[in-house]
């Protein structure tokens, strides 16, 4: 084996197990560290594909922004400990069963009748500074409307998980009342 497979192998695993434990853990706040191990192995694992946009994208958007926004939405919320598993039996386990049956099978399809090849293509313009150049001068406007309406959608998410806050005091003090 050499170092690349070892690595592979290494990346693999840190993008699956936690994986799987984030669906058996019971706590928000675990699962969220969870699947941050979880996106640091699929990071590790586009890197060593040659991928490095794909990857530095990976740490920074989604372990960098999206798990952050994700983490603060949590502790906004309201801090009822409401059970994740509370109804077990038949009537749920059949049809995830079944699911998972028909995706893996689909995706065993795809896997066995796909032509892979030896050797990755040969590195194009599409690296890390050709699409950062394109993203910061053809793609500008397109970048910063998302970039607006990401922020819109934090700020609104922020005052409609306050506005529901039952806890939270008035704005009007009992001074003025």
């Amino acid at each position: 084996m050499t170092f690349s497979d070892v690595m592979f192998w290494v990346f693999a695993v840190v993008a699956v197990v936690p994986a799987l434990a984030l669906l058996l853990s019971p706590k928000i706040v675990h699962m969220a560290f969870w699947l941050l191990a979880s996106l640091a192995g699929f990071a590790g694992l586009y890197l060593q594909l040659g991928a490095g946009f794909l990857g530095f994208a990976q740490v920074v958007v989604y372990i960098g922004g999206i798990l952050i926004l994700f983490l603060f939405g949590v502790m906004l919320t309201q801090k009822r400990d409401y059970p994740v598993r509370e109804k077990w039996g038949l009537a749920l386990v059949v049809p995830g069963v079944l699911a998972g049956l028909l995706a893996g099978g689909g995706l065993l399809f795809l896997a066995l009748g796909t032509p892979w090849r030896e050797h990755a293509p040969a590195a194009s313009e599409y690296t890390a500074p050709g699409i950062g150049f394109d993203l910061l001068s053809l793609y500008v406007l397109p970048f910063e409307a998302v970039s607006i309406l990401l922020l819109v959608a934090m700020v609104g998410a922020t005052y409609i998980a306050r506005s529901q806050d039952p806890g939270a005091e008035d704005d009007v003090s009992t001074e003025e009342k």
